[in-house]
């Protein structure tokens, strides 16, 4: 006689709750609510007849069952996901889902689409925004566009375009503080950050520069809106040349330090290594990657 398996819900709910260790955020995560979230969970150890979470006052934690029962539904999930996928690539035609941040999208990527489509009629980008990296695994993305070093462990990363990136401040903060002598100077200053917290740090890194203290002030997932940041004084701001020169000129910013080259400071391409071969990864691989990318360098 077959088992009867555990509602697919349920499951879903515990690997997220017990990846969170708290029932609010699986339930943000898995757009419903907390009380759906617990019932999920209730309807689970009664199903199984053991509990799986502790409840304290300030939120969950795994019990031992939860603990033995974790690393097997992750990996059912990874399965379901891998196989999804696998079927997905066996046509090589269809939609391809690409990340990348807001900038990127309007000021390289989608100027530059219908060279794309003229190449490959039978792909259609489906174009979505963002800061962070994606989670390959769970999100739909096929491959991303990020700003940084191009470090991501057990990722494909390859440099389409190196940015002209400046530092910048309000005069307001500029007079108080002084102007820095050097990068190193800025690590004592106000900060205002990109939403994953990264840029300031990668900064740092590319003038040789440990930093201090960990990162501290404001962060923003829109680079327009940490741009008005930046202008109202709160902090030093990161930011590409482009967007920031007509403000620069008229005096509403100023260009703390001159540019420093970084080679490795760039927009790259990210995808998951067992999957840069597939039909429509690797043709979008070829033309971001060919001579329309190193013949425009974009500064954001």
């Amino acid at each position: 006689m077959e088992e009867k398996l555990p509602p697919l819900n349920a499951l879903k709910a515990f690997e997220s709750a017990a990846r969170h260790l708290s029932v609010k955020l699986a339930a943000e995560e898995l757009c419903v609510t907390p009380g759906a979230v617990s019932q999920m969970l209730k309807t689970l150890e009664v199903h199984l007849g053991t509990k799986l979470f502790e409840r304290v006052p300030r939120g969950i934690y795994l019990t031992d069952a939860g603990r033995d029962y974790l690393p097997s539904i992750r990996n059912a999930f990874r399965q379901i996901a891998e196989a999804s996928r696998r079927v997905a690539a066996s046509n090589d035609v269809g939609v391809l889902t690409v990340s990348v941040t807001p900038f990127f999208a309007s000021a390289w990527l989608v100027p530059r689409m219908a060279s794309f489509h003229d190449s490959h009629p039978e792909i259609d980008l489906q174009i979505v925004t963002g800061n962070a990296l994606v989670d390959f695994s769970r999100s739909g993305v096929d491959v991303a566009v990020r700003h940084g070093l191009g470090r991501y462990p057990g990722l494909r990363s390859d440099r389409v375009v190196t940015v002209e990136m400046v530092v910048v401040a309000a005069p307001s903060l500029v007079a108080r503080l002084g102007r820095p002598q050097s990068p190193g100077d800025l690590s004592d200053w106000p900060q205002v950050h990109d939403a994953e917290r990264k840029g300031w740090s990668l900064w740092f890194q590319g003038n040789g520069i440990v930093e201090a203290r960990a990162p501290r002030g404001p962060s923003f997932d829109d680079s327009g809106l940490l741009l008005k940041a930046v202008l109202s004084g709160q902090g030093a701001g990161l930011l590409p040349a482009a967007m920031v020169e007509n403000e620069v000129r008229a005096g509403a910013l100023i260009q703390l330090l001159e540019t420093a080259h970084m080679e490795e400071f760039a927009y790259y391409l990210v995808c998951p290594d067992n999957r840069q071969t597939l039909p429509k990864i690797a043709a979008f691989r070829e033309w971001i990657l060919g001579p329309l990318a190193q013949s425009a360098m974009v500064a954001g």
